[in-house]
């Protein structure tokens, strides 16, 4: 009597095994892949997206502001002000541009920055009447994101003279608006006080 058993009996089952395993690979792969964009690309998204605009609807929109009708700004991105009417933010190494948000990455043992820190100390100097060693550090470098939106209180009381004498106002009116416009350290530990120089600027514009 012949008791061998032929392949072709021991082979069946075992690729039937493999197909099952493959079938359930391939179904638990397109499972977390749609749990990935489902859940975490678009559900995720759109609660963060909801939050955001109902717990802070100001931010989560830009922190615009408006004059007139039209924007002219964020409170949180600086730009510059040609004007002598206007507090004066920090030098930026991005031009005031979101789009190309950067420091100027030079080490402090360039001499290029070196150079561009004493032109800037003369031009500040000149620009606002004072001696060109109170001029603080500041209003001569670029902050990391060159977008920095706020000055310190001591950076924009320099400029106080100079633009109550292109206003025409007293210079106590200029300086107690300046002093409303101080915010301070962020829950009374973290940051310094600070100003912001758009807000502070448009103070100004209603003021008169």
């Amino acid at each position: 009597m012949d008791n061998k058993i032929s392949a072709p009996t021991l082979a069946a089952p075992a690729a039937k095994t493999a197909d099952l395993h493959d079938g359930g690979a391939w179904r638990a792969s397109l499972a977390l892949a749609l749990v990935s964009l489902l859940g975490f690309g678009l559900a995720y998204s759109l609660a963060g997206t909801f939050i955001a605009g109902s717990a802070f609807p100001q931010q989560a929109t830009g922190s615009l502001l408006e004059q007139g009708g039209r924007v002219i700004g964020s409170a949180l991105v600086a730009q510059p002000f040609a004007d002598a009417r206007y507090f004066q933010p920090r030098p930026s190494a991005a031009k005031y541009d979101p789009m190309a948000a950067a420091g100027s990455n030079q080490a402090r043992s360039n001499p290029e920055l070196v150079q561009r820190i004493e032109a800037a100390r003369a031009e500040v100097a000149a620009r606002d009447g004072v001696d060109p060693a109170s001029v603080p550090s500041e209003l001569l470098t670029q902050s990391g994101s060159g977008l920095d939106p706020h000055l310190s209180p001591q950076a924009a009381a320099l400029q106080v003279h100079r633009v109550a004498a292109a206003r025409g106002l007293p210079e106590a009116r200029v300086a107690e608006l300046l002093a409303e416009h101080v915010q301070p350290r962020q829950y009374g530990l973290l940051g310094a006080p600070r100003v912001n120089v758009l807000t502070l600027n448009l103070a100004l514009d209603r003021l008169q």
